[in-house]
């Protein structure tokens, strides 16, 4: 009669630990989800699409990597070896998937990307999440490099299904929660669970012969989908037909940002202009009197773009004749 109620508590106790489900698989879903009724992003919006400021990347990283460990191991409910144990599991996972996650960008690239290195520490966290607590510091490894390979390639699926998720929501914490519950049925033991000193009974996964247990994972997991999924697009349709909650700003708040539009205040002014000035090629020929733009030319000078396009600068005798040139150009067409 006492085996009953454990292996019951077992199976919610895998599947939930740490927000695997209602914390990571339901952000990524939902996400999902609500990009799907908002709809995609202007085509001209994504021509200088890049992280806003990596050095704040790299800052909200660090602290969530801080505050991730006290989430893990504070799910022990105490500071005992499975509190240690999952918060060093936490570490290796994601080490490894920020490892992982950069070695694959880096054979498109070419270069140690920094985003790469956050996008693969917050995939291998999320993972950790629901299984630190359950695996041994070596399925930790294999976890943080799964984990880094399928949420790398995770974030190709937006376009196969046509849906603009901006952050990479789904990938990095819908995938990779759904990895970790899977994880705790292949490689969860009874080793690690007794840690806490309050379930010495409690079966692991298939590497203590409880076959039974990956089906459990995976059948939560679908449920988890399936009603995030449904739940969420029904909320969002509901909110954006009640008038003054349309989810979708007009394409002119789109296009002139929402700080401007919303606040009418900006981050950082003039940043676009400083940041892309010799980055900038004009599409098309643009005749103005007051500013004479032309096109393949930055602000009339040929060197500029032949210093963008990888070329020493060929001559600068005529860098007057282009700058001083345009009074004369426009006064000509004027």
């Amino acid at each position: 009669m006492q085996e009953l109620p454990i292996i019951v508590a077992n199976e919610s106790l895998f599947c939930r630990c740490a927000g695997g489900g209602p914390v990571e698989i339901a952000s990524g879903v939902g996400a999902l989800a609500y990009s799907l009724v908002l709809g995609k992003r202007q085509e001209k919006m994504l021509l200088n699409f890049r992280p806003h400021n990596v050095s704040l990347i790299t800052l909200g990283t660090i602290l969530l990597w801080f505050g991730w460990l006290g989430f893990n191991g504070g799910s022990a409910f105490g500071a005992n070896l499975r509190a240690v144990m999952a918060c060093w599991n936490s570490n290796i996972a994601a080490v490894m998937s920020a490892i992982t996650w950069v070695l694959l960008d880096f054979r498109l690239a070419r270069k140690w990307s920094m985003v790469g290195f956050c996008s693969g520490l917050i995939s291998g966290l999320v993972a950790a999440t629901p299984a630190s607590g359950f695996i041994t510091p070596h399925a930790a490894v294999l976890l943080g490099i799964c984990a880094g390979v399928i949420c790398n390639y995770g974030t190709k699926i937006k376009y196969l299904i046509g849906i603009d998720d901006t952050m990479d929501v789904f990938a990095e914490h819908g995938i990779a929660g759904i990895i970790g519950l899977l994880f705790n049925g292949l490689f969860g033991t009874d080793q690690v669970i007794a840690l806490d000193g309050m379930n010495p009974a409690i079966p692991g996964g298939w590497v203590d012969h409880n076959w039974k247990q990956l089906y459990i994972q995976v059948a939560y997991i679908v449920a988890v989908c399936a009603y995030t999924f449904v739940v969420t697009i029904l909320i969002c349709y509901v909110i954006n037909i009640i008038p003054g909650l349309h989810l979708r700003a007009n394409e002119k708040a789109e296009l002139l940002g929402m700080d401007d539009d919303q606040l009418g205040e900006f981050a950082y002014d003039y940043v676009e202009v400083r940041r892309d000035y010799l980055a900038w090629t004009p599409a098309k020929e643009h005749h103005d009197q007051h500013t004479p733009v032309f096109a393949n030319n930055l602000v009339g000078v040929p060197e500029h773009s032949e210093m963008i396009e990888g070329h020493a600068p060929q001559s600068s005798s005529h860098n007057s004749e282009n700058i001083g040139g345009g009074k004369a150009i426009a006064e000509k067409d004027a």
